[in-house]
């Protein structure tokens, strides 16, 4: 494996990005110790805020490993900055479509290529309404036993301070505490011999979000529900903003 290291389009993102972070956040780093450096893994974060990308890149671009996010590609196409995303060389996932596949394969590519490749296994904002991990996707699970990777949780907590879920303006001031704490690599081993079909993948999915939540419950200081949140018992689309049309009424 090359070393890891960061490109031209890396640096400009950092330089524009983190006097932001460094204005708006006191930052509470740790668990880097569990990140890879010789070896390509998969990191499965929680999503609380649309700010919690920066803040977890950082994280990692901080403890050397530039990180490949598989991220919605409708934020590829805004300008400017869809170009910059493209050239730090994240992954664009078109969801709910054909080509959705392909945002899997390159991962896997990614991770055969040795990066840290950054897979949210709820897939979108978790539509608990406490913010704790939600019902996930089987993304994650695919690429991991597809490669045999280490997958290494992470917990974040603070960015919904700075912007709440699907919340429109920023709350940049005073400094938010910003926590992130990676966990251990979630023992899929017993996965390893298994038929790679919907029953394995959602076992294995289950595990890597049952690690993600127990590393918030320390952040958190909370227990966690002992039961999920799954969007389709309330009646929530799996992607978008869930209070859109209560929104929409009570600004009109």
């Amino acid at each position: 494996m090359s070393p890891r290291r960061y490109g031209p389009a890396f640096r400009t993102a950092a330089a524009i990005v983190r006097p932001f972070l460094r204005l708006s956040t006191r930052r509470e780093w740790r668990g880097a110790e569990h990140l890879l450096r010789a070896a390509g893994f998969v990191v499965c974060p929680n999503h609380i805020s649309h700010v919690d990308p920066f803040t977890l890149a950082e994280f990692l671009y901080d403890n050397g490993c530039p990180p490949r996010f598989l991220g919605k590609e409708a934020v590829f196409r805004i300008p400017v900055l869809g170009r910059l995303v493209a050239a730090t060389g994240q992954i664009p996932v078109y969801r709910e479509s054909a080509d959705a596949g392909r945002a899997l394969a390159a991962a896997v590519a990614g991770v055969a290529d040795g990066e840290c490749v950054v897979i949210y296994p709820e897939a979108t904002l978790t539509r608990d309404p406490d913010l704790w991990p939600m019902v996930g996707k089987t993304g994650a699970a695919r690429v991991a036993l597809t490669t045999g990777c280490v997958v290494v949780p992470v917990a974040q907590w603070g960015p919904q301070d700075i912007l709440a879920p699907y919340a429109r303006r920023p709350r940049l001031l005073p400094p938010k505490r910003v926590a992130v704490l990676a966990g251990p690599p979630v023992d899929l081993s017993r996965f390893a011999d298994r038929p790679l079909d919907a029953a394995t993948l959602r076992e294995a999915t289950d595990a890597i979000l049952d690690a993600v939540a127990d590393l918030l419950v320390q952040l958190r200081g909370q227990d966690r529900p002992a039961r999920r949140w799954d969007p389709r018992e309330h009646g929530q689309p799996r992607t978008g903003d869930p209070n859109r049309g209560r929104r929409d009424s009570r600004e009109a």
